[in-house]
Parts: structure tokens; C-alpha cells; sequence
């Protein structure tokens, strides 16, 4: 079998605030409203991390390390310089941060998450590939980590959207 035609085995359910790193072969999924996934993927080697980033920053609040969008994207980048990786070598893709809770009012988590996500990525150096970002509806997310796509399901749509 060729890297594309490898089966995947059953999706690893990601929660809230977790975070995990997957070998070739391996997938993820989430639900995400104002929460941030974000995938880092190394195109070549067919690994990938992905976060279910909940808030923007940990504010000596505790948590996994998946939780906060300050503690997550550090996290993943230490996930792969484990496995011998340079964050150079990566890409990402950055999925969710809706408005789910109402148009109005200060506290607009899913924008803070994005923003703060774009932010930490920039300040790594790793570029964002592919996004789909902000709006209203709540997804569903698969990262293939042998592939490196990551499929996004909108709640209200039939339509799947590869990134």
C-alpha cells in the first residue's frame, strides 16, 4: 500500500482542553463551537498533534496543557521535538472559533481564541496552510495525520471541506 492508500483505524476522540500526537496511520476527531483545533502536521513523515483549545490564555488558571491556546501550541510543538522534529518542518491548520453564544457582548471567546492561535503560530515561525475560521455554526473535525488533512464537517451543511 502507498502512504495514500494506508488505513486509518478508529479516529481518536479529542476533548476539551486534550491534546495528542499521531503517528502515520492514526487519526483524531472533535466537536468544536468557540473552541480552536489546531493540527500542526510534518507533510513528509505523516505525523501530526492536534489541540481542542478551549481559551486563549492559562492566566495561572490550571489545566492540561491542550486547554489554553498560550500552554497548546507550545505543547504541540514540544510533542514533536520529542520525536527529533524542527517546528520549521511544520505547517498548520486551524479550524473553528465560532460565535455560538449570540453576535454581541465583550466576551467573544472564539475570536479570542483565533486571534490568540494566529499569534503564538506567527511568533513560532510555523505557517497557517489552511484555516476555516470564525463564523456561526459548530463543526466537526478528522485529522489524518498520514495524509496530513484535516476534514471539517459544518453542522448546518452536508458538504465536507478538506484543508
Amino acid at each position: 500500500m502507498t502512504r495514500n492508500e494506508k488505513q486509518s483505524t478508529k479516529p481518536l476522540a479529542i476533548g476539551m482542553g486534550e491534546a495528542a500526537f499521531l503517528h502515520e496511520g492514526e487519526t483524531a476527531c472533535t466537536v468544536l463551537g468557540s473552541c480552536v483545533g489546531l493540527a500542526l502536521v510534518h507533510p513528509k513523515l505523516g505525523l501530526a498533534a492536534i489541540a481542542h483549545i478551549v481559551l486563549p490564555t492559562a492566566q495561572s488558571r490550571n489545566g492540561p496543557p491542550g486547554k489554553f491556546a498560550d500552554t497548546a501550541v507550545p505543547h504541540l510543538i514540544d510533542l514533536f521535538r520529542v520525536k527529533g522534529v524542527c517546528p520549521t518542518q511544520l505547517v498548520a491548520k486551524a479550524v473553528g472559533g465560532a460565535k455560538v453564544l449570540g453576535s454581541g457582548g465583550p466576551l467573544q471567546i472564539g475570536k479570542a481564541n483565533q486571534e490568540q492561535v494566529l499569534a503564538l503560530l506567527q511568533a513560532a515561525g510555523i505557517p497557517l496552510v489552511a484555516q476555516h475560521l470564525g463564523g456561526t455554526e459548530r463543526r466537526r473535525i478528522v485529522l489524518h495525520a498520514y495524509l496530513g488533512r484535516l476534514e471539517v464537517q459544518v453542522a448546518a451543511e452536508e458538504r465536507l471541506i478538506l484543508l
